[in-house]
């Protein structure tokens, strides 16, 4: 069984594709599937890699996080907090609005405050840019994140929505948003992306803005702990250069689990089991840290499932727009509500950066996908797929554990190396079917503790993310 299928943002990609004379996506990868391709047959690998090699930078990522952080940019209703974690709250309401929430027909009156970061240029001119977050949300708030940024032509996008995020479901929703275009760029689900990049137009700066919302009268609201973007520009390739391994084997002690043992419960949520790569890889890192889901959170589940706290998580990303389990941020802002742990979504450019992180303790998530000849030993193809880089072999072969598994026991997986990171950093190939589709270009994602170690932050520091 492959990964949860995407028919929400394939359809998306398909009008987009129409539109600009590219092949049509197909699955959960990048927004970069609406370029036209610029390798491909006829353009060689050794093309291809001279094009990576040249020292043009690719990612760009900022995050708020700190006490001095939160008090800049524009505060309206909202303040800085310190403290052992410091955030951002609600100090005065700004004013009441009423949200009908599209997935439930239900309406409520909310106060609300708001903070707009300061502008960030980008060290990328960017033709995506994905938003990250980590909040909490007691019962009766919810937090809404939008993306504003400036083209390099000088005209500025539109307030685009990222997502409309609560920690549980019992007030609204947490969805994604869909139709948000200005015919320059366009919201893919978690993805703003340029809409043809081939033309040269970039988007060079951007603004986040983060409205909190609590039921009137209410005392307290979410706290924001962390909330930024990373933004990027993949060429688009269907090779990447192959990285050389450090040579030594490492190996986290991972928890395992399968998506698989939960195929057919709760089909409410993205079908079923079957479709749940991303929240599964999610959980395993989780547990990873030390951190586990309470009896209380995990009472609704049915007696006699296992790993019961994996259909929690499920349920906790579940984005109710693209009826999926795979909102990418949405799956980092999961992890963030476990104690003391933070979570970004970013990309990074290769198994050795993925290495240096694994040398320093922190797993990757990773999103990739394939058929079932591009990855010896899968025995499946996916459009899109999660799993987490637990370490690598003397020879740099891939250590994964990768949830689409018979059984827990099964998820422990060794990769040739080639293989597995092509296929994650890539941002075209070529379906069962012979169609140009679209990979992710090096999406994962990172969860750590709020306070890593020294050797951490240097790691995440070498790969750009700090």
């Amino acid at each position: 069984m492959t990964a949860a299928p995407t028919p929400r943002r394939a359809l998306l990609a398909v009008v987009l594709a129409a539109a600009t004379a590219a092949a049509v996506p197909a699955g959960r990868a990048s927004a970069a599937a609406a370029k036209p391709p610029t390798s491909g047959p006829g353009t060689t690998p050794a093309a291809e890699a001279a094009e990576t090699a040249a020292t043009r930078k690719t990612v760009d990522n900022r995050f708020w996080y700190s006490y001095a952080h939160w008090s800049a940019g524009l505060h309206q209703g909202t303040t800085a907090v310190g403290g052992a974690r410091p955030g951002l709250e609600i100090k005065t309401a700004a004013g009441r609005s009423e949200y009908a929430d599209p997935h439930t027909g239900k309406k409520s009156t909310w106060e609300y405050a708001t903070w707009t970061s300061p502008v960030h240029t980008s060290t990328v001119p960017a033709t995506e840019a994905i938003a990250s977050w980590n909040a909490r949300t007691p019962a009766g708030t919810w937090i809404q994140a939008e993306l504003r940024g400036t083209y390099t032509d000088g005209a500025a996008t539109p307030w685009y929505v990222m997502g409309r995020w609560a920690a549980g479901d019992g007030d609204i929703r947490r969805t994604s948003v869909d139709g948000q275009t200005d015919g320059k760029s366009t919201v893919w689900t978690d993805t703003l992306a340029v809409d043809t990049p081939a033309s040269g137009l970039r988007i060079k700066d951007w603004r986040l803005r983060l409205t909190l919302y609590r039921k009137p009268g209410a005392v307290r609201g979410p706290t924001v702990w962390l909330a930024g973007a990373m933004a990027s520009d993949i060429p688009d390739r269907f090779t990447v250069p192959a990285s050389t391994g450090s040579g030594a084997a490492h190996e986290l002690k991972v928890p395992r689990y399968s998506q698989e043992t939960h195929a057919g419960q709760y089909p409410e949520y993205d079908n079923g089991g079957e479709a749940w790569c991303s929240p599964t890889s999610s959980q395993m890192i989780i547990e990873f840290w030390g951190r586990r889901a309470s009896a209380t959170s995990l009472a609704w589940v049915k007696k006699g499932y296992a790993d019961p706290q994996v259909c929690h998580a499920a349920r906790s990303t579940y984005d109710a727009a693209y009826k999926g389990c795979g909102n990418w941020p949405f799956n980092a802002a999961y992890a963030a509500t476990y104690r003391q742990l933070a979570g970004v979504v970013t990309r990074l450019g290769s198994l050795a950066e993925v290495e240096t992180l694994v040398r320093a303790g922190i797993p990757v998530i990773t999103s990739q996908s394939f058929t079932a000849e591009e990855l010896t030993g899968a025995g499946y193809g996916t459009a899109g797929h999660l799993m987490t880089v637990i370490g690598f072999t003397a020879s740099g072969d891939v250590i994964a554990n990768d949830p689409n598994s018979a059984d827990n026991t099964a998820v422990r997986r060794v990769y040739r190396r080639r293989q597995f990171e092509n296929n994650w950093l890539r941002t075209k190939r070529h379906n069962a079917a012979g169609k140009v589709v679209s990979g992710t270009g090096g999406i994962c994602y990172l969860y750590g503790p709020i306070r890593p170690s020294q050797a951490q932050v240097l790691a995440l520091r070498a790969v750009g993310v700090l």
